[in-house]
């Protein structure tokens, strides 16, 4: 790997950038002050990597729903209605996800670790950031894979057009209202929402932002916000978080799409792509493909592996265990409750004892490429680092 060294801006300038958590626990910067070099065939073949993994992905869940096989995935009873409806009906539209991956670089072949499809977040610093610390050190800011800003505009306007050419959102857009919303106890949550509104607002959408305790939902009414309502609802909240502590509110949205007066971003068959344990239909589906590591739903035999659960997130309840079956590394977390799944291990790329981890964003095609650098397990306290075209 190629890495060089980048000036970062001041605390000052980060937070005018809208970046407020620009240090971790330890005081140390999150933006990490290396830029890894890419070839342009690298960054192709990410590109395409990803469009590949999500026609997979789209496959795999039309094999879901056909076969039933919701228990499989973890997914909770409540929201099965609601994956079936956003799945048949096309105005619930992705608007966008992220691949997390190993490989890559120097000839290693890309691997798929995950697919962040549901609330994905280094959006912020991946679409802008990493563009402003380029321009920030005299860089050339258009050497990099990183379309995401333009890809997300396009895709919020597929929401109306529903299709490909948006060229018709014009005649089409009569007022479409977008409500954007999270929890308000994290700045990295509100600086990615905020960001998509942002996008929203400036693609012609009537955009507002509101903490997800303010809303009002009603099942004839739809969603409103402070007397308004609004056709869209977006979400930086797991689906999953939503049917496992507030049973009563995913059954609530569940009814407010079954009579059609809100549509919920992004839509809920996205959990079938986020639960991991797609990763196994994925490997039954095809097997052997390049982009994939084997995958069960028990320990793989004599078998270096990753045991992760079905929903569990940045790193948490993580093991890495050898072919003899005895833990290697391990994190802690809360999500023991979920299904296990476990996966061949494949080293991430590496460089002076770090890791570092490709991260694809996918937005209607591959849209943006950013890295996270950390141990062997990429947890919360990895550090985002920037890229850069050759």
């Amino acid at each position: 790997m190629t890495i060089t060294t980048l000036s970062l801006p001041s605390i000052q300038q980060f937070e005018s950038m809208g970046l407020q958590w620009h240090t971790d626990l330890d005081n140390t910067s999150y933006i990490s002050d290396e830029l890894i070099h890419i070839t342009e065939q690298e960054a192709n073949v990410f590109y395409e990597a990803g469009n590949t993994l999500y026609d997979m992905f789209v496959e795999a869940g039309e094999y879901v729903i056909e076969n039933d096989l919701f228990f499989e995935l973890d997914i909770p009873p409540s929201l099965i209605d609601a994956i079936k409806q956003s799945w048949e009906e096309d105005i619930h539209w992705h608007l966008y996800g992220r691949f997390d991956l190993a490989g890559g670089l120097e000839g290693r072949p890309i691997k798929l670790l995950e697919f962040n499809a549901d609330t994905p977040t280094m959006l912020y610093e991946t679409a802008l950031l990493q563009w402003a610390l380029l321009k920030h050190n005299e860089l050339d800011e258009n050497k990099q894979f990183n379309n995401i800003h333009n890809a997300l505009s396009e895709n919020f306007k597929r929401l109306i057009t529903l299709d490909k050419n948006t060229s018709s959102f014009n005649s089409l857009y009569e007022g479409w209202k977008i409500l954007f919303s999270c929890i308000t106890d994290s700045s990295e949550d509100i600086s990615t929402t905020r960001f998509l509104e942002y996008i929203a607002r400036e693609s012609g959408f009537i955009c507002d932002f509101a903490p997800i305790d303010k809303i009002n939902f009603s099942a004839t009414e739809g969603v409103s916000f402070e007397g308004v309502n609004y056709e869209f609802l977006f979400k930086l909240i797991p689906w999953e978080n939503i049917a496992i502590d507030e049973p009563e509110l995913a059954l609530l949205m569940s009814e407010m799409m079954t009579n059609h007066n809100a549509i919920f971003l992004n839509p809920a068959y996205t959990l079938l792509f986020q639960s991991k344990r797609m990763l196994k239909i994925l490997w039954d589906l095809f097997p052997n493909h390049p982009l994939l590591l084997p995958a069960s739903f028990e320990p793989l035999p004599k078998t270096k592996q990753v045991h992760k659960r079905a929903f569990g997130r940045e790193g948490a309840n993580i093991e890495i265990i050898d072919s003899q079956g005895r833990i290697l590394e391990s994190k802690e977390g809360i999500y023991t409750h979920h299904k296990s799944v476990y996966q061949a291990y494949y080293e991430l790329n590496s460089h002076k004892d770090a890791h570092y981890q490709p991260n694809v964003f996918f937005a209607y095609e591959s849209c943006g490429l950013g890295f996270r650098k950390g141990g062997n397990i990429i947890d919360n306290f990895s550090k985002f680092v920037s890229h850069c075209i050759k």
